[in-house]
This record gives structure tokens, sequence and C-alpha cells, in this order.
């Protein structure tokens, strides 16, 4: 009788066109299938798992010990997915089917299966195990919970400490030459994470994500703001969240080798990237730090005599009177409005400022933060967790709606009104200031204190629950202002634009770019950045930059960061080559120089002597001249989610079988080159004394017939093979596919 009602359903499924697509299939006799289903619930002892067809080819799943969850807890996924079989209608916690367990169950979205099925010799409905379905009907296994004989449960539950929050660990299978790519962005040259364990806990150049993909084709996210780990074993890759009420993952599947299509599920399910604003695909110009009003007319009016164009000019931090003010000192800035129409006038440039979450009691804001409770406190001591410039401080706690609301009204009185429109979001890490120590009178030097984290305490939980949170929430406090000043709703264009050194899932849906940090001015930090922005690609962040230079003085280099020796400036000059080939283009950072004090050493493009100056300009041109083809990359990377620097994985996989092997060993060769968009290849120059250099150029077809072009001298090469060619001072490689026309007019797609 089962067996007959079993091939009944399959039958069914020829017709289904309800939302969980479903053809015919091979699946076991023994499976419970379900076509159409909008989900199931399985009881198992005092846990229940809830797994539901989500988007297209993907399944949520919910776990939990004992208590349900509201359905109203952090996620970071669109609920429902911008694309899918939904119809727009929210799945929240609903579900067709229950059981206890006690029989198998199978349920299909698109080409991807769920099934449960026992472990330890039990035959009963517990594990989880997902499948792609091929063109011939067959099941490929993408991963199940790991879950060996007699060993630790696979979904592994402990409590720590009172009330219902609690830790969890869940493990799923892998196999050894499983690759995988994204995690955010850690410094660890590497683009396949296989073999790491990534803490998940954020601070400066670490913004750790569980977003992934496999080269097995399907992408993962760990949908929780919980602090916690990332494990990337030989069999076994385990996630850990150290306090929370519900797991919550999603599971994509598609081809292998497809991961356009694959980022298009992603971005369908963590947001797609509005675009930008025309004036920040140009020239962005910091340093650290401009003093005073006059000190930034006279930089604009320089801009101008000299003819050098400029889309931002950025005000960094310590321009404001005391922390927390959110607003210029009016001693050092006395007229905003006007000094924003200057430079407006004279340059066509917009102006960013720096604003950190950090309040001290002697701001203006203090008082009222304080008594509306929209202070970070901790969970123990006195409440403040930091210091700087001699104060103890509290973070304004972004995780609160009304906190937020607070600091854009601020940011709106003091700054936008009057025509500072753009944000620099600093330090908004979560927890601390998002560095390794305590910033009181202490060398920027020191690396680590052997002291816990301060034990934070938000609306929204606590840092163990709620910290990766942090981050995201107070990009979110600059676009919900941003959408309501401009009457404009989540994914439209954006007018105006955020810097954010964090973020976590979903990040790119923000009008927000975020960059890597405050890296330290060497050859082999250079080399670090290009293997961290393309994880940050394969994360779902397309809007990245860095600080061209890098940002503060290696201790290890004598001449880091001074402007006045050729070694740097020959560092610097390769760094802001590479940064013309980033999605958005900027320097910044703290240079030092021979006869002033650090903090006004310059940083302007005609600030590496005359032999560089030439060769800085016309960087800062060619990237003008590239306007046509930045705007196809972010109006694709818009619609679809197709990520703008592209690791070589991503475009040769499948023609080169070299790259994806050189992929698995983080080869120099695909953690140093990249595809920007789908015609430049780059490859930056990390080492110094350069005047040649080997590239590979990928295998473009079968055959090989696309050639590539060396965009300096013309000469074309076939794929697959390495070609050394000239690199002096004046050149990065870059390489191109098609014509130059086509690439200068946006005609690329």
């Amino acid at each position: 009788m089962l067996s007959k009602m079993y091939r009944w359903l399959v039958a069914l499924t020829v017709c289904a066109t309800q939302l969980v697509q479903a053809t015919p299939i091979q699946t076991r006799e023994s499976d419970y299938f379900l076509p159409n289903s909008t989900g199931f619930r399985m009881q198992h002892g005092f846990e229940t798992i809830l797994v539901q067809p989500f988007g297209f080819d993907g399944f949520r799943v919910r776990a939990w010990p004992f208590r349900p969850p509201t359905g109203h807890e952090i996620s970071f996924i669109y609920d429902p997915p911008l694309e899918g079989f939904e119809n727009g209608q929210a799945h929240g916690l609903t579900f067709d089917t229950a059981f206890n367990g006690n029989h198998t169950v199978a349920i299909r979205n698109g080409n991807t299966i769920v099934r449960t099925s026992g472990w330890g010799g039990n035959p009963g409905g517990y594990r989880l195990a997902f499948y792609r379905i091929e063109q011939d009907g067959s099941e490929s296994l993408l991963t199940n919970e790991y879950a060996p004989l007699k060993s630790i449960n696979p979904r592994y539950y402990s409590w720590n400490g009172p009330g219902s929050e609690f830790s969890a660990e869940f493990s799923f299978s892998t196999t050894p030459d499983e690759q995988f790519y994204g995690t955010g962005t850690q410094q660890d040259h590497l683009v396949n994470k296989k073999g790491t364990v990534i803490d998940l806990i954020n601070f400066n150049t670490h913004i750790p994500t569980p977003v992934f993909m496999s080269n097995k084709g399907y992408a993962f996210i760990w949908n929780m703001p919980a602090q916690g780990r990332m494990e990337f074993g030989q069999l076994r890759t385990k996630l850990t969240a150290e306090s929370t009420t519900v797991v919550d993952y999603v599971i994509v599947a598609t081809t292998p080798g497809d991961y356009d299509t694959l980022q298009k599920r992603l971005s369908a399910l963590t947001g797609r990237a509005p675009t930008p604003p025309d004036f920040s695909l140009g020239y962005i110009q910091s340093k650290l730090r401009y003093e005073n009003q006059t000190e930034l007319e006279l930089l604009a009016q320089k801009f101008k005599d000299n003819n050098v164009p400029v889309g931002m000019i950025v005000i960094d931090y310590q321009s404001w009177r005391n922390q927390g003010d959110w607003g210029l000192d009016p001693a050092l800035w006395p007229d905003v409005a006007a000094m924003a129409k200057k430079v407006k006038d004279l340059t066509g440039a917009e102006i960013m400022a720096s604003l950190w979450p950090s309040v001290s009691d002697a701001s203006d804001n203090y008082l009222e933060l304080q008594a509306n409770g929209y202070l970070s406190a901790t969970r123990d001591g006195p409440g403040t967790t930091d210091s700087w410039n001699g104060s103890y401080i509290r973070n304004v706690d972004s995780t609160n709606p009304g906190a937020r609301k607070f600091i854009w009204s601020t940011l709106k009185r003091n700054y936008y009104e009057k025509g500072i429109k753009n944000f620099w979001i600093d330090q908004a890490d979560g927890g601390a200031l998002g560095e390794a120590y305590e910033n009181n009178g202490q060398s920027t030097y020191i690396q680590s204190v052997p002291f816990a984290l301060p034990n934070v305490l938000y609306a929204a939980g606590t840092q163990q629950s709620a910290g990766k949170y942090y981050p995201w929430a107070h990009q979110l406090a600059i676009e919900e202002g941003f959408r309501n000043v401009t009457d404009s709703k989540e994914g439209e264009a954006c007018e105006h634009i955020s810097l954010s050194r964090s973020g976590y899932i979903g990040s790119q849906r923000f009008c927000s770019m975020i960059w890597s940090g405050d890296t330290t001015s060497a050859w082999e930090t250079l080399g670090l950045q290009i293997a961290s922005r393309l994880s940050a690609a394969a994360t779902g962040w397309g809007w990245w930059t860095m600080d061209a230079g890098g940002f503060q003085p290696d201790p290890t280099v004598p001449w880091s960061s001074n402007i006045d020796t050729p070694e740097y400036r020959e560092l610097y000059v390769r760094w802001l080559q590479w940064a013309t080939f980033v999605p958005f283009m900027r320097t910044h950072g703290q240079r030092v120089c021979d006869n002033q004090d650090a903090y006004t050493c310059n940083n302007e493009p005609w600030s590496y002597g005359e032999k560089n100056t030439p060769i800085i300009l016309s960087y800062i041109h060619l990237r003008y001249q590239l306007a046509s083809y930045l705007r196809a990359l972010f109006d694709q990377f818009h619609k679809t989610g197709r990520m703008i620097m592209r690791p070589l994985y991503m475009d040769f996989e499948k023609t080169d079988p070299k790259v994806s092997q050189w992929t698995q060993a983080n080869n120099n060769v695909t953690t140093q080159q990249y595809m920007f968009g789908p015609r430049l290849l780059v490859s930056p120059i990390t080492t110094p004394n350069v005047t040649e250099w080997s590239v590979y150029l990928p295998q473009t077809g079968q055959n090989g017939t696309k050639p590539w072009t060396y965009w300096w001298t013309n000469q074309t090469y076939a794929g697959g093979q390495t070609v050394t060619v000239p690199a002096p001072v004046e050149h990065i490689p870059v390489f191109h596919l098609g014509k130059r026309e086509d690439i200068l007019s946006g005609n690329v797609f």
C-alpha cells in the first residue's frame, strides 16, 4: 500500500505548479516524497527542526531545543526572497507536514532535494541531507549532517548560563577536495578557505561573515547574529553560535562552476546592491587628516588649479570637539555650508565626514542618549566599553531603532542640511572600538592585550548573541536616514553613500562601501588585500575599497608611509594603480614625512615627487575614462548580483583545469590575479623594483580562441599560458578581452 501511494505521489509531481517545482525523480522506496510541500517540522526528542523550500533551488532550516522561536528573531535574509516560487508570500514558520523522525521524508525545490535519514544505524529520519538533481535524473550529494557512527550529534546544543539561550555546534560533511569561497574578509592570502578556522568576531581589518560558496555547486548562509566560529576541516565543516535561541541557515544550489547563478541565488536571499552615484565612481581623496575648513578649501582650490578630477573629499576623525557630538568642531569648521558649496563649485566634488560610535560624557549628546537608553552597556562593571583620548566612552547602541533615529537626526542637522551628505562609519565593529586593545594612551603598534573583550549588552542582546548584528545595524542607521531624506526605497539608486569598516550578511543591500580597515604600508600587506577582496566578492559584497598606500606605518619597515623616501613612493604608486581597478578608487592613510608632524603629512596626487606625479595623475584620468565600463558593472551587480571583482575560478574553472587546481592550493596566480568585470584581467605588482611581470592568461574556451591583449602594448596572446610582459613603474599589468572601444563605451554585456 505504501509503495502504491509513493508511486502515485511521484506521478503527481509531473503537473506540479505550486510553491515547489517538482518533476519525476529517482527517489528511494523508503521515502515519503512530498510534492508541493511548504515544509516539514520534525520532532526529535526535545529538539524541533523546521525545513522549508526557499527561493530558487534552496531550503531554509531552523532548529531549536525546547522553546520554539517567535518568528521575529534577527534575520539577514528576505522572507520571501526576491526571486523564487513564493509569489510574494512570506514563509514565516509555516509547514504542512509534521512527524517525529520515525520515517524518512524528501521534498524538492527546483534542482535541490532535502531528505531525512537516520544515523548510527537508526533507520529513522533524524539527519538532513541535501542533493542536487542532475540532468539525467540522478542525485549528487551536496552535503549532509556529519555523524559518523557513535559520534557526537551533528546538531549539538549546550547551555552555558541561566536563561533559555544556548550555544550550538552544527556539523556538515565535506570531502578533502572540496573548496570553499567567501566567509567575509580576513588577512590570510587565501581564496580557498578549506583547512581554516575563522572566528566570527569583527575587529579592525577582520570582517568574518558566514556566507560561502562551494565548488560542488552550492552556497550556505549561517543566518544568525551570534558570535561563533567557522571550521572548514577535511571531512567536517562545523559552524558554531555562542549564544542563540534558534539555529537558522539556508542552502541553495546550482550546477558546479555556475557561480553567477549561485550569486544570483544568494543575492535574492540577502539583498541586491543599489547603483552608486556617479561621483563615487571617480577618485576619492582622503588622508589622516584635514584639520580645518581653510585647509580643505585650499585643497579644493589646488585640485582645480591642477585640473585634477576628484569625486569626493573626506574629512577624517577628530574633526569634532567631543566623542559623540556627530558634528564638526565650530572652532575649526566655522561655516560648514559655505565650505561644502565652495568645494562643490571648485571641483564638483562631494564631501564625506567621519563618525564614530563612541560617546564620552563630555559630548553634547551624552545625557540624552543615556537617559533614553541609547548607549550600549556591559553586563557587569561600570558600563564603559573602551577609552579614547584619555576619556572612557560608551558606544551608541545601533541595534536600538530609537538610537538609529537619534544618530541620523543629529547627522542631518549638523552635516546633511549644511551640504555634507556622505558619511564614514568608522570603528563600528561592535563591542569595543574594534581594536585588540583599549585605545587610551597605548601604542598604535600594540597587537593584543590578554583581556577579554567587553561583555557588551545591547537592546538586541549580548555581544555573544547579537554582536555580529551591531556593524550591520550601524550601516542601517545611515541607510534609513538616506532613504528617508531622499524619499527612496531600499534597492533604488543611491544619491549618497557611506563608508564602513565592517559589515555582515547582506551589507551589499545598503548604499555603503566596505573597506579593508587600517592596513599597514608594506608590500606584504598590499598582496594580502587582493585575496581578501576576492573573498569579499564571493561573500556577495561588491561595494568594496581600501586605503591606497596602506593606512599606517609598519614598525618593521623603516621607510613605511614616508612620502619623502623612494621606497614608499614606489609602493604608493603601485597601490594606487591597483586602486584604479577596484569598485571604488580611494586613497587614505597616515603619512610620515621628514619635516612635519605625521598628522599633517600630505597624501595628495602631487605629494610623491615630480617623477611620480604624472603617473598618479594618469591613473586618476584612466579611472574616469573607464566610467561607462564601471557603470555597466555596477548595473549588472544591481540586477543580478554578478560580481565586479571576480576570482579566476568564477570565469575559468570550466575552461581551464589549471585554475581549479591552483585555486585549491591557493596558488599565487589565483590569489593575486582577478577579472575586473567580464573584460579586464588585472595582476597588481606586489614586489618592489619590478620592470617586468609574469601573468597567467587563463584559457578562455575549449580551443582558447579568444585572445588576450596587453593594455599597454596592444600585443595579443593566446590563453592557457604564462607570459612575461614589460611592467615599468608606469604600468600595472592589465589584459583585456575583446575591443578596447567596447570596454571604454561600457558595451560589454
